[in-house]
């Protein structure tokens, strides 16, 4: 590529302002943004690999106002609108069946902030959530670009890497649960629960012996990042996507002839009973208390199961109060730490101990933003979902086996995220807003195959 003129003397006069400035030794970096920019213009699915396999890695610039990931964000999201404005990129990608749910929940969402009962915390929501909306429209444009094998491989490198790191180190530990680089144990779960259907798929397409040793290891890896963190709602999200992939894969299963079968019973004779002693106690302990909870455990028994069940009272409250539009975008903590639920659980008078999210995304924006939002957000994770299936069928129906198996693990995925939000407050996670543009992306792209086959 030959670079113009104007370019090198930008770049020039950039490099001498830098040289001029109080950072001299940024200079040189201009060399490499501008090589960054050209790669990200050539090859924008690029761009978007490298802010999934950043996601991880988040923790490690969080007190930092720039990051690579939003560095790369904003260098891609540049590129795109320069190529959309020189007819470079087709405006047509950006359609998709999710807007006309995306674009009633921002009506409503936009409604809730301004009747907001704190409008400075709603800003900083609308900020937060802002970064979630932007990667929805780039994965819209770079989604048809993207190969969703490198994706699949690496989400589950990179959260294997960080869960290398959680499990061979207490610095990346707290309070004996693992968080990895990020801030909290349930959120490394959600990213672990995310990655195993597809360091699964890596692992049952790869091709050689090496590379199966590999994702059999990231897979370990994983799985052992997942007991490490102490999540019961992970384990309950894990145990769901591997029941799938096990309904998905049955056929594989009349491959097991009956002297196979002793093998079979050995080999979970000594799995389970290993797997057993391997969890750590802990995590043992916290998974007796949701059978306990069966059973009628009282808040008292277990301290985080009660305070669960106060976010569900407080937000039953706001929901009650204003069901249309909710008491504003990132309020709940607010009207939180004025209950007596609070300072009852708080085991000291910190501020973080007081004001509590209220760790269920669902009840989080059905309490702050309304009703009508909440089901709307609902719909459009249900939507996702549908989409990847329909695709799935589509491809089977194609008799393209080994792209509808790519599907499952993606729903899967999908599946994962869509129940986590369950048990944790994350409306802007980058993988949920990615998947919710990629969803309907691969079932656009499945549908034009069909049309094109019967045609």
């Amino acid at each position: 590529m030959i670079l113009p003129l104007s370019l090198i003397g930008l770049l020039a006069l950039l490099s001498l302002g830098l040289l001029a400035s109080p950072w001299p030794y940024l200079a040189p970096g201009t060399v490499l943004g501008l090589a960054g920019l050209l790669a990200l213009y050539r090859k924008p699915a690029w761009g978007l690999l490298a802010i999934v396999a950043l996601v991880p890695f988040e923790g490690l610039f969080k007190d930092s106002e720039l990051t690579g990931a939003k560095l790369i964000g904003a260098s891609l999201a540049l590129v795109l609108v320069v190529q959309l404005l020189l007819g470079q990129l087709p405006a047509e990608r950006l359609r998709s069946n999710q807007w006309r749910l995306l674009l009633p929940f921002l009506g409503f969402y936009l409604l809730s902030l301004l009747l907001s009962d704190n409008v400075g915390l709603s800003l900083g929501h609308l900020r937060t959530m802002a970064v979630g909306f932007v990667l929805f429209a780039i994965t819209l444009l770079v989604g048809r670009d993207l190969h969703l094998g490198m994706l699949c491989k690496v989400v589950s490198l990179s959260v294997a890497v960080t869960c290398a790191m959680a499990v061979l180190s207490a610095r990346f530990q707290e309070q004996g649960r693992a968080r990895g680089l990020l801030d909290d144990a349930n959120v490394f779960a959600l990213l672990i629960a995310v990655a195993v259907p597809l360091a699964l798929w890596a692992l049952l397409h790869s091709r050689g012996w090496l590379q199966r040793l590999l994702w059999l290891g990231c897979l370990a890896l994983l799985l052992a990042g997942m007991t490490k963190t102490d999540s019961r709602s992970g384990l309950v999200v894990l145990l769901s996507s591997l029941a799938i992939a096990l309904v998905h894969y049955r056929a594989w299963l009349a491959h097991i002839r009956p002297r196979h079968l002793g093998f079979v019973v050995l080999g979970l004779a000594l799995l389970l009973p290993a797997a057993a002693a391997l969890l750590p106690a802990s995590y043992v302990q916290r998974i007796e208390s949701l059978v306990l909870l069966g059973a009628g455990a009282s808040g008292n028994r277990d301290e985080s199961l009660g305070r669960r069940a106060s976010y569900i009272v407080v937000g039953g409250e706001m929901i009650r109060s204003d069901p249309l539009l909710g008491a504003g975008p990132g309020t709940f903590p607010l009207h939180y730490a004025t209950t007596g639920f609070a300072n009852g659980f708080a085991p000291n008078a910190k501020a973080s101990n007081l004001y509590r999210q209220a760790h269920n995304t669902y009840l989080e924006l059905f309490s702050e933003t309304g009703i009508p939002a909440g089901l709307l957000f609902c719909a459009m994770i249900v939507l996702a979902w549908h989409n990847l299936w329909r695709a799935r069928r589509l491809w089977l129906e194609a008799g393209q086996r080994q792209r509808a198996d790519l599907l499952t693990h993606l729903s899967m995925s999908m599946l994962a995220l869509g129940l986590f939000l369950l048990f944790l407050s994350a409306p802007n996670h980058k993988y949920l807003w990615i998947m919710l543009a990629l969803s309907s992306v691969l079932r656009s792209e499945a549908e034009h195959a069909c049309k094109e086959r019967s045609a």
